[in-house]
């Protein structure tokens, strides 16, 4: 049996969606267990009139997957945001059949992502996201994309690290690349672009790479000093990067130069290690423009280019620019606009 298991906090808005999506799939016997952080809003009945076991744990996505994976009854376990959507009746058979097939037991599986938007605009923008989380690299592998697996591989791996209330998603994938493999499974998975859209697009781009570069490095000062990195959805609004630009100078002056430069070396490390994403960025503008479908600027990076960028010179390099960037025109960009918005906001 499949055991679903979907964290929520106050997503009454969205559960009725997924769960019945859930309710449509065919050829797969399955559960689905929600495990309620808190919620204030009627999620929990929700889950209960759509048949689903309900339980409560403490709040964090990675805790209160925990706690559904113990309460499951399946041998294997999907793991679904609630703003997600299944796109077909046999999304979780399908995934299940090909997970099975595999002759590695230490598999697990992840969806493509189909961005659902209010808004028009931006398309190019949502085209990249979604191509880039079919392509199964480092660091491309989130929660949004779902996750299937055995319990038993779930158990070996000891679950979600609930150390921060997020990125228990990175701390999973990567430890499964470590330990077994990825596959990525049938049919897209369709998510909500709220997030991009309420906070900004490139704003919440950005500091998804600041959150993923202090993680990365193994920065926990910067998570402990801004605990509201990644707010829950009900509590996002229009994001102010200012305050991360000054606690970034703040743990600068206070860590000195010295770890300030090992962090720095690390992180323009990271940054030269995705040099293929600037070339996959080109091949789907070229998809979209062009109809040119075979990603050969990323096949050039990949056979050619990649040596050319993965040294110490080049590494020297994009710390300096990079750094030149985020502190100059970037801050400044940023701080321009947080002063237009506050300019508009104010009573006349």
């Amino acid at each position: 049996m499949l055991s679903v298991i979907v964290p929520v906090i106050d997503e009454a808005g969205a559960l009725p969606g997924l769960l019945a999506d859930i309710a449509a799939q065919r050829r797969v016997a399955l559960e689905v267990v929600l495990v309620d952080g808190g919620s204030r809003d009627a999620s929990p009945d929700i889950a209960r009139a759509a048949g689903a076991r309900v339980i409560e744990s403490r709040p964090g996505r990675g805790a209160q997957m925990n706690a559904g994976a113990a309460a499951a009854l399946g041998d294997w376990l999907c793991f679904l945001h609630a703003d997600s959507r299944l796109t077909h009746p046999a999304q979780l058979a399908d995934a299940l059949a090909r997970l099975e097939a595999c002759d590695d037991q230490r598999v697990a599986g992840h969806f493509r992502l189909r961005f659902v938007r209010a808004r028009a605009g931006r398309g190019l923008f949502y085209r990249y996201l979604e191509a880039k989380t079919a392509t199964g690299r480092r660091h491309t592998i989130n929660g949004d994309q779902g996750l299937m697996l055995r319990r038993a591989f779930f158990d070996a791996l000891g679950g979600f690290d609930t150390r921060l209330p997020f990125l228990e998603d990175q701390r999973m994938a990567a430890a499964i690349r470590a330990r077994g493999c990825w596959c990525l499974l049938e049919h897209p998975l369709a998510t909500s672009a709220r997030r991009f859209e309420v906070e900004g697009a490139f704003a919440r781009y950005l500091l998804m790479a600041l959150i993923m570069a202090m993680h990365l490095a193994e920065v926990s000062l910067f998570f402990a000093r801004a605990p509201r990195v990644y707010a829950r959805q009900p509590e996002t609004g229009r994001l102010r990067l200012m305050p991360y630009f000054r606690l970034l100078r703040t743990l600068a002056r206070e860590c000195g130069p010295r770890a300030t430069g090992r962090v720095a070396w690390w992180v323009a490390g990271v940054a030269v290690s995705q040099s293929w994403q600037l070339f996959f960025a080109l091949d789907v503008g070229l998809e979209q423009g062009l109809g040119v479908s075979r990603r050969p600027a990323t096949r050039l990076h990949d056979r050619l280019l990649r040596p050319v960028f993965h040294n110490c010179v080049a590494r020297g390099l994009v710390l300096v620019l990079g750094a030149g960037v985020v502190f100059g025109p970037l801050q400044l960009g940023c701080a321009l606009a947080e002063r237009a918005r506050r300019d508009e906001a104010r009573p006349e």
